[in-house]
């Protein structure tokens, strides 16, 4: 009967302990991501109606193929830019520091998990008391005479080992979700790394056919020089028939050296791309493979950029951020269960006895404990509560981060895709403005030797020309940027 009352009794101030911590959790505003991305456009549309080859079809089911589930060796057809790719993925520094950020998110979970399981520590000692005679103790076992034939009191030994544990019984499951809210954050830095993969491929690719691109420049101002030599012989004969005079032949001698110093600047622009690659691949400076030959070949005619809602699935930072999201509103439940009280159990069983002959006898040398503990904040709860603010202000940022990742995905790919569209018209344009200056060139150099055309019209057709040829070969660059670009941003390049 007296224990029914006593269980009764703990019952009821148990009770009364959780009613009035739940009572006082403040009721804050939150926000979700449901709303996010519902609102995500059907399609991928322009801004401009000069951009039409982009805008999808409103008859029939909608494309979903999508070159983001292209792995990047089949994307990228230039073993040269395979094999940049590939040694960078396992010596880039960057890349490995992620990696180990990784193991460490991985080690948390770990820890988390190992927080809601019972603490048992083994424990062993051995030690010797002795006390003063004229001590509380000392009085004592004189009085008692527990000794007749030795002085008291006397040293005694303490010989002791067992088994202790504790355990916080996990009621609103606050562990358990600081465990969970651990493993979506290391699954966010799994993601964080393939997003990083994605970069670290896009740029890679980008250097590279940028350094394609100044070769073929290099190419160019090479054979301009060689042309501009022979219109500089040209004129030093019509010199010497005083058809011309000493200021054309300076001129024509000036456009050689703005030539040639051209030259060695993009030289030095080569050496810089190429550190920059090396760099990126994890090694020191050294001459970078590539076969000039593939600048040539480009196409973007099969590009396919699929629907908006796959950017979800396929965009390693639109997935990163929706794990972070997780993580956050897990610790927003594990701050509120802070409120709530917290029951822990604490056991122990083991022996103890002055001397180790008696040690292991039982029941005699034996002890054991059991008790349960019960702790709820009741006053001054500042802390708990601003904890529990911080946790739902970090949890509403990790939403509108979520907003923001997918509004930016969406704007990279439209912008791409916009791109695409007018590099082809301006790479056909360019190409017939290349082709008129070169057929320029020689008919002004025609009429200069005939007397038909000034000396001036010679110069300012070539250098128009060597413009053009230049302009030509940026077009074509940024029409492999777009492809990586395009790529990137629909979230290929880490499968």
């Amino acid at each position: 009967m007296k224990n029914t009352k006593r269980i009764l009794t703990w019952s009821a101030v148990a009770c009364f302990s959780v009613a009035i911590t739940t009572s006082c959790v403040p009721n804050l505003q939150q926000k979700g991501k449901e709303e996010n991305t519902s609102n995500i456009p059907a399609s991928y549309t322009a801004s401009r109606d000069s951009v039409t080859a982009i805008r999808p079809s409103n008859s029939g089911l909608q494309d979903t193929t999508s070159i983001a589930d292209i792995q990047w060796k089949q994307y990228f057809d230039d073993p040269n830019l395979v094999a940049l790719i590939d040694s960078a993925l396992r010596n880039n520094q960057e890349l490995n520091i992620t990696l180990q950020e990784i193991m460490v998110a991985n080690n948390e979970v770990l820890a988390r998990k190992g927080e809601y399981m019972p603490f048992v520590t083994g424990q062993a000692g051995a030690g010797v008391d002795k006390v003063g005679r004229y001590t509380t103790r000392g009085a004592a076992e004189e009085a008692i005479d527990i000794a007749p034939d030795h002085p008291t009191p006397q040293a005694v030994g303490d010989f002791t080992f067992g088994a202790y544990a504790s355990w916080e019984v996990d009621i609103w499951h606050k562990l358990r979700n600081a465990k969970k809210s651990a493993y979506n954050r290391y699954l966010a830095s799994i993601e964080g790394k393939n997003f990083m993969v994605t970069n670290l491929v896009a740029e890679i690719a980008n250097s590279y056919y940028e350094l394609l691109a100044l070769d073929n420049q290099l190419d160019i101002v090479k054979q301009n020089i060689e042309i501009q030599n022979n219109a500089l012989n040209i004129v030093r004969l019509e010199k010497e028939s005083a058809r011309v005079t000493e200021l054309a032949v300076r001129k024509f001698e000036a456009e050689v050296y703005r030539t040639r110093s051209l030259q060695f600047e993009i030289q030095q622009e080569i050496i810089e791309t190429e550190n920059r690659i090396n760099f990126l691949v994890g090694r020191y400076p050294q001459t970078v493979q590539r076969t000039k030959q593939s600048f040539d070949a480009i196409s973007l005619d099969s590009i396919s950029s699929g629907i908006p809602s796959q950017l979800l699935e396929n965009r390693a930072d639109i997935r990163q951020a929706e794990m972070n999201l997780v993580a956050a509103k897990l610790d927003l439940k594990v701050a509120k269960a802070q409120f709530y009280p917290s029951f822990s159990i604490k056991a122990g069983v083991g022996f103890d006895a002055f001397n180790p002959a008696f040690l292991i006898r039982t029941p005699e040398s034996m002890l054991y404990s059991l008790a349960g503990d019960l702790a709820a904040p009741l006053v001054n709860r500042a802390q708990i509560k601003a904890t529990y603010n911080n946790s739902n202000s970090k949890q509403i940022q990790a939403v509108y981060n979520y907003e923001q990742r997918i509004l930016n995905a969406y704007i990279e790919v439209a912008n791409q895709l916009s791109s695409i569209n007018n590099l082809k018209q301006s790479f056909a344009l360019k190409s017939l403005q290349v082709a008129a200056l070169n057929e320029s060139i020689e008919i002004s150099t025609s009429l200069f030797t005939s007397a038909r055309a000034d000396y001036m019209e010679v110069l300012l057709t070539q250098r128009d020309a060597l413009q053009s040829k230049f302009e030509l070969i940026d077009t074509k660059r940024d029409m492999f940027h777009a492809k990586v670009n395009i790529y990137r941003a629909l979230g290929g390049g880490w499968k």
